[in-house]
């Protein structure tokens, strides 16, 4: 159910950093990115591991090598990727499209899959190793937008890992860069869907009208919980799990819930009962990212396949602690369903003219939670050859290790049950009580002997 902390220990030695760069030519142009490209809150590194188990039938073949190769196919395309993002003086981002190609790193390390455990679940043990970072590779302006390194491992498996610029794609953005990726990989000469940049759709409109109040831009002073060294842990929701968790809503308001609903309701209020915060008035708040390409969120007509910038907005609902951990379920469950459904097409528009008129960033409030959903990203569809992967995704429970966040991913465990990794960033002292929490509704359902 919980991923226990590892010990385990390996060597890896790396290859030099090289720049891998398109294999032909590419335009030489600028690319303004878009007003949700343009956030404050997406200037950032994220990290996603993929794991590849041996595979006899590409045996002969070296996964450095193919993937290498299929990077500078794949680039041609993706041609933006190999660039670097500046800033004007008035605050516009924009890709220089210079074709100064992107980081990867070759690496072989002196262990096997199976040693990293049954279930593949982060944090991973040496993950700095199997993710290097390249000096003053890490910042967001002037820099590679991408860098990836392919670790082979002694059991014939390897590591795919990536770090990308949050400033250019969303989680379905990058997810689609990387099947392109792997389609290549696997011998297309083109992607099944070219990629578009359109970031215009998703800017303000003139004049900008915000017809929507939105506290999440809000900025407040940082808890003093913040100020705890965060902790990245994993749990894994399988089908008893989620029962268990069903168990304990009225039987006709959890059949009208989706798994995601329910989950996060639990969630949330499990996560903010470990933070034994003292004031029973105080403000919690449930950020839940919601992506303008699905659901009631979608536009009409829809953002066009290929399109692969950003386009999430954070919608937020609030409440205070007593009223989150002394009524019912139920009553976070209706939170959840607020704040996921309140972000159609007008509030996303909304939000770019907020955006362009106030040019205020996104701060995390204090006591609040974010959830981030990346089952619908694609990522366990990245077949470089080899298989889908036996984990796939961020390295990390909070985005840039930010504390209160958490990521859900798609996952089958050892014993072959289908479920989610739930990968949460948390003071040490408040995971030891979650996973408490998570016991105790487990063995709800478990037949008394």
């Amino acid at each position: 159910m919980v991923l226990q902390t590892s010990s385990l220990d390996f060597t890896v030695r790396t290859n030099p950093p090289e720049l891998v760069v398109p294999a032909i030519p590419t335009p030489r142009e600028l690319k303004p990115l878009s007003d949700i490209d343009a956030q404050h809150c997406l200037r950032m590194q994220i990290r996603f591991l993929f794991f590849y188990r041996y595979q006899p039938l590409m045996a002969g073949r070296d996964p450095v090598q193919v993937i290498r190769q299929a990077l500078a196919e794949t680039l041609v395309f993706y041609y933006p990727w190999a660039g670097r993002l500046r800033e004007s003086t008035n605050g516009i981002l924009m890709i220089d499209c210079t074709g100064e190609g992107v980081l990867f790193i070759e690496a072989d390390a002196d262990v096997t899959i199976k040693q990293f455990g049954d279930n593949l679940m982060p944090p991973f043990a040496c993950s700095d190793k199997i993710l290097c970072n390249v000096p003053e590779s890490d910042g967001i302006l002037g820099c590679p937008l991408l860098l990836v390194q392919v670790t082979s491992l002694k059991c014939g498996g390897f590591i795919f890992g990536l770090r990308f610029n949050h400033t250019m794609s969303d989680a379905s953005g990058i997810g689609q860069f990387l099947n392109v990726l792997a389609e290549i990989a696997c011998g297309a000469q083109k992607p099944s869907v070219l990629p578009l940049w359109h970031r215009e759709l998703l800017c303000a409109r003139d004049p900008p009208k915000v017809a929507y109040t939105h506290p999440e831009y809000e900025h407040e002073l940082p808890d003093i919980r913040s100020m705890y060294i965060p902790k990245n842990c994993s749990f894994f929701f399988g089908p008893k799990e989620i029962s268990s968790i069903r168990a304990l809503l009225p039987h006709h308001i959890a059949t009208k819930s989706t798994t995601f609903e329910v989950l996060t309701a639990w969630i949330w209020r499990s996560y903010t009962e470990s933070l034994n915060l003292q004031n029973p008035d105080q403000e919690v708040y449930l950020i839940i990212p919601v992506n303008a390409r699905f659901g009631h969120c979608k536009f009409n007509p829809p953002l066009p396949d290929g399109f692969y910038g950003n386009a999430i907005v954070f919608p937020l609902e609030g409440t205070t602690v007593k009223n989150l951990l002394c009524r019912p379920l139920e009553y976070s469950l209706e939170l959840v369903k607020k704040a996921k459904y309140k972000a159609n097409e007008d509030y996303v528009h909304s939000v770019l003219e907020l955006i362009a008129k106030k040019e205020r960033p996104f701060y995390f409030r204090s006591g609040s939670f974010m959830v981030t959903d990346h089952t619908k990203a694609g990522f366990q569809d990245v077949n470089f050859g080899w298989g889908t992967p036996l984990y796939n995704g961020i390295a990390e429970g909070g985005l840039g290790n930010m504390l209160g966040a958490s990521a859900y991913v798609p996952h089958t465990n050892s014993k072959g049950e289908e479920g989610k990794v739930v990968m949460m960033c948390m003071p040490e002292y408040a995971m030891k009580c979650f996973r408490k929490r998570l016991t105790i509704c487990t063995l709800m359902l478990m037949p008394i002997h």
